[in-house]
């Protein structure tokens, strides 16, 4: 009996000193919350691992802040989210974390309302526009399948590693006739290894720009409206080197632009490893491919400058058309700063050709 109850005892101790989680402590590990409001959502996030925004509207003047969320938090986006009107440069949302995922609903809306903003100036004067979603320090993380409506301005400015944006869709279509204006898409810089998927964007400036940067990939897209697919502007930043990024098997419609390198008059830095690859383009209106040295804010110098060089440039399989009274292909390099360029299966017809190219790289015709 004595031996019995030393056992007992002994059970007993072990069962006191390493209890079973509670279900309090489980919940805590794992915990669905559903927000209503901006300001609940952003006070409470951290103690949630999935945060769903059930028709959220966000004052005016203020973001829906979800930066540093808790490693493994899942963003949820349901209903219409909607924002108060204030002239400030926003960001209108701002998620920051790493592992995170952010999604939406399959019925779910964010509406920007830029049309309250827009005045044809953009971020170059008029109303201060608010910038719409920041993903910055947004590490290892996806975001996915979001529905993005009329944008103030630029919609997603990306400086992240390891980030995936997929099957997003940006309408900034009502623009068209009602004053958008620098409705960039996905401004991508001092980021490494993005990858945009499968993006549908409607809207008046560019589809991509990746302005800095390295290994950042941009597939299956279809853009429409804008100014299409860019590298730069490049020079002038904190971080002027854009080095490996692929962009392939997409489609620009209706736009100024097919594909473009950009960079920036008398400044420095570098652009090297790019890969334009089966783009089709139609109803271009301006350059169905332009590459220059000369860019200043929009209205090029018509000088190019040799501080940004753009090397190990490869151009495939780029076909279609560009307006009558456009230009097919445009290419102005300053002297010895374009070198070793690949240039293949590439037919852009409809227009002229550019009697202004200077020092075309040896492969390469304009």
């Amino acid at each position: 009996m004595r031996t019995s109850l030393i056992s007992l005892l002994a059970v007993a101790s072990v069962a006191i000193a390493a209890p079973a989680p509670s279900r309090v402590s489980q919940m805590k590990r794992s915990t669905s919350c559903t927000f209503t409001s901006a300001a609940s959502a952003s006070a409470s996030k951290k103690s949630c691992t999935t945060i769903v925004l059930d028709n959220i509207e966000v004052p005016a003047g203020e973001t829906l802040d979800l930066t540093d969320l808790t490693s493994g938090t899942r963003v949820v986006f349901k209903g219409e989210t909607t924002f108060g009107y204030e002239e400030w440069d926003g960001p209108l949302i701002e998620i920051s974390g790493s592992n995170i995922i952010v999604a939406g609903t399959s019925n779910h809306t964010i509406n920007g309302g830029g049309e309250r903003w827009w005045d044809g100036e953009g971020t170059n004067g008029g109303k201060t526009k608010p910038k719409f979603f920041y993903a910055h320090d947004l590490d290892d993380s996806t975001i996915t399948g979001l529905n993005v409506k009329n944008t103030p301005v630029q919609a997603f400015s990306v400086e992240s590693n390891n980030l995936v944006l997929n099957a997003i869709t940006i309408d900034d279509s009502d623009g068209d006739s009602n004053g958008g204006h620098n409705t960039d898409a996905f401004d991508v810089g001092d980021s490494n290894g993005v990858t945009i998927r499968n993006a549908v964007v409607m809207n008046q400036d560019d589809c991509l720009a990746v302005n800095s940067g390295k290994n950042i990939v941009f597939t299956g897209g279809t853009c429409s409206g804008g100014h299409g697919l860019s590298i730069g502007s490049v020079g002038g930043r904190s971080d002027n080197t854009v080095q490996n990024v692929t962009i392939s098997d997409s489609v620009v419609k209706d736009s100024e632009n097919g594909i473009r390198i950009k960079t920036n008059s008398g400044t420095t830095g570098s652009v090297s490893g790019v890969t334009f690859s089966n783009i089709q383009i139609s109803g271009i209106t301006d350059y169905g491919i332009v590459f220059e040295q000369d860019y200043e804010n929009g209205d090029p110098t018509g000088t190019p400058t040799d501080g940004v060089p753009i090397t190990d440039l490869t151009v495939e399989k780029v076909t279609g058309t560009v307006e009558s009274d456009a230009t097919e292909v445009y290419i102005l390099c300053a002297s010895g700063a374009c070198s070793d360029w690949t240039w293949s299966g590439v037919s852009v017809t409809g227009g002229s050709s550019s009697e202004k190219c200077e020092n075309v790289p040896s492969g390469t015709s304009c």
